[in-house]
């Protein structure tokens, strides 16, 4: 029997249990990863601002009835002119002028001797559109209520309501999510706290829907709102956040 080989089979054995001992220490080192990696806690958190509208947008229309066409575009032209004049008196200059909209008047003729009736034109109406922006949110209404001395010079002035917007809604949004992702990481650490554990690292955030909705109002939407009735309003946003836990 060869002296040699039972040297030779303890050698081969301890380095068969050495290869055992790496194996398992790595098995159990990926798992320990695995583990804490799944050690993750999810929440959400909100945040909420009272913001007020920095644009006001006054939509109006004034209109002229005449027999014939010409006619109707020159007492157009005036009344823009007058329209124009009113608006530069009280300070109003971003004014948007839309494409003059015609229409045809028309009236029913009854025929002799039967009871039918007939369409026949017997003039034209001329409505022109006009858009007026003024970032004083609260002068340009109380201005429209002065709007009642352009009926006194004869023109057919039509008020046609408000937009009251907030531009910076792009930055806010941006501001929110930064706040709500804060909330979120403080509920997340009292959460942890009371498990015996702390918020080590944020993992993921994802903002949810923003509503812009008027001051106090709780209104939700799945494509939020945008609210332009009010001017002063309320935003909130959410963020769903995980984190990692230690």
């Amino acid at each position: 029997m060869n002296p040699s080989r039972p040297h030779l089979f303890g050698l081969l054995a301890g380095l068969f249990l050495a290869a055992g001992l790496a194996f398992a220490a790595t098995t159990l080192a990926s798992a320990w990863t695995r583990i804490a990696e799944n050690n993750i806690i999810a929440v959400t958190g909100s945040a909420r601002k009272n913001i007020r509208s920095d644009l006001a947008v006054w939509q109006a229309n004034f209109s002229v009835e005449a027999p014939t066409l010409l006619d109707a575009q020159k007492r157009l032209q005036e009344d823009h002119g007058k329209v124009a004049a009113w608006l530069a008196m009280n300070g109003l200059e971003d004014v948007a002028y839309a494409p003059v909209q015609i229409q045809e008047v028309t009236t029913r003729r009854k025929h002799e001797g039967d009871d039918t009736f007939e369409i026949i034109r017997v003039g034209f109406r001329l409505t022109e559109y006009l858009s007026i922006r003024s970032q004083d949110v609260d002068r340009l209404p109380q201005l429209a209520s002065k709007s009642s001395a352009l009926l006194l010079q004869d023109i057919a002035f039509e008020s046609g309501g408000f937009s009251f917007i907030y531009t910076k809604a792009g930055e806010a949004k941006v501001e929110m999510m930064a706040e709500a992702t804060r909330d979120a990481r403080t509920r997340a650490e009292q959460i942890a706290a009371s498990g015996g554990a702390s918020v080590k690292e944020l993992r993921s955030a994802k903002m949810g829907v923003v509503q812009i909705n008027p001051l106090y109002s709780s209104a939700t939407s799945w494509e939020g709102n945008n609210d332009t009735s009010a001017i002063d309003k309320t935003i909130t946003a959410t963020v769903s956040a995980t984190f990692a836990l230690r």
